[in-house]
């Protein structure tokens, strides 16, 4: 039975504020390469990791969420691809490749598979597009939270990362106008030029966010897919249509701000019976099936573009993770560990 190095990143400390790459750090262990007999385990060699914002929420001693904080001194968790090499579980066998919870490491032990799923190799997806362009979040609170109609009014915020270019592209399959802000100059071309969107702003150059939503929206939102919370949606809520829905998929804005400024304008609601709902891609499981099949053709017809931002090698895991909160990437930030 081999037993090697395993490279991990581990948490140093439960943080406040805005993460720092020092608040992580690299270790090594060791680990067996076979799966105890009786576990019900499997182990897999992980070979790309999702750096994503929710994360963020796990580096506080706060249990109060949906999933729990991480262990210091253990190694943080996220969404992978993996291979697996050895196991005690009828359902995984050595060879298959699964996306779900796992470590930041080289090599995991996965007992909890209520959120893994199986891989079907494709030779026109790359393994590593499970962790965006196949993640499912986007197409979730699109059609199952904001139930558009054609010809309808779509606001994105952060629409150039990992969710908010595939919510936007939905949109213009579904005949939607559509409208995203982003960071940068780079990133507004980028939604305008290659994703599709209809128009695009850089959320930094407006001084007024209600005026800039006046402008693109002159005659109000019907859908918000909202990604940073904050001021954007704030601006978003005077802007709303009659039965405008919010779809709540993340508050970026707010994940490093230890005293967050209220929401002013939450009165819209009322008058404008306004639907405004977070949501979990998890409890729509039922719905993956129709998701796959929809967004996979539509990617190889060439309908859906799809942007990744990859860093190579685990090392390069913390740093790429807190340039979230900076717009660093552009596109699904991923972290390659290993190829098959």
């Amino acid at each position: 039975m081999a037993t090697v190095e395993n490279r991990q990143v581990v948490l140093e400390r439960y943080i406040e504020g805005v993460p720092k790459v020092t608040d992580m750090a690299m270790k090594i262990g060791k680990i067996e390469l076979k799966a105890p007999k009786g576990s019900g385990a499997f182990l897999v060699k992980n070979l790309y990791l999702s750096c994503d914002p929710y994360m963020r929420g796990r580096m506080r001693d706060f249990h109060g969420s949906y999933i729990p904080p991480f262990v210091p001194s253990q190694p943080i968790e996220g969404f992978g691809v993996g291979k697996v090499l050895d196991s005690d579980n009828p359902d995984f066998k050595p060879g298959d490749f699964i996306s779900g919870i796992t470590g930041w490491e080289e090599y995991s032990l996965i007992h909890n598979t209520s959120q893994l799923r199986k891989i079907q190799p494709d030779d026109a997806i790359p393994l590593s597009y499970h962790l965006g362009l196949l993640g499912f979040t986007a197409y979730v609170g699109f059609y199952e939270i904001c139930s558009p109609k054609k010809g309808e009014y779509v606001f994105v915020s952060a629409a150039s990362g990992a969710v908010g270019q595939l919510v936007g592209q939905l949109a213009k399959l579904h005949g939607c106008y559509v409208v995203g802000s982003a960071g940068s100059r780079q990133k507004v071309d980028l939604l305008k030029n290659k994703l599709g969107f209809d128009e695009a702003f850089n959320y930094k150059e407006e001084a007024d966010l209600d005026a800039a939503l006046k402008r693109y929206f002159p005659e109000g939102i019907d859908i918000y897919f909202d990604n940073v919370g904050g001021e954007i949606l704030d601006a978003a809520l005077l802007n709303m249509r009659i039965h405008g829905r919010i779809a709540v998929c993340g508050m970026v804005s707010l994940h490093s701000i230890s005293d967050p400024k209220g929401i002013h304008n939450l009165y819209c609601v009322v008058p404008k019976r306004i639907k405004m709902q977070g949501f979990l891609q998890s409890d729509y499981l039922d719905k993956f099936p129709e998701f796959l099949e929809h967004v996979t053709k539509n990617f190889k017809e060439g309908k859906i573009v799809y942007i990744e931002d990859m860093n190579n090698g685990l090392e390069s895991g913390p740093a790429a993770f807190v340039g979230l909160f900076s717009g660093q990437n552009i596109g699904k930030q991923v972290i390659c560990v290993a190829r098959d």
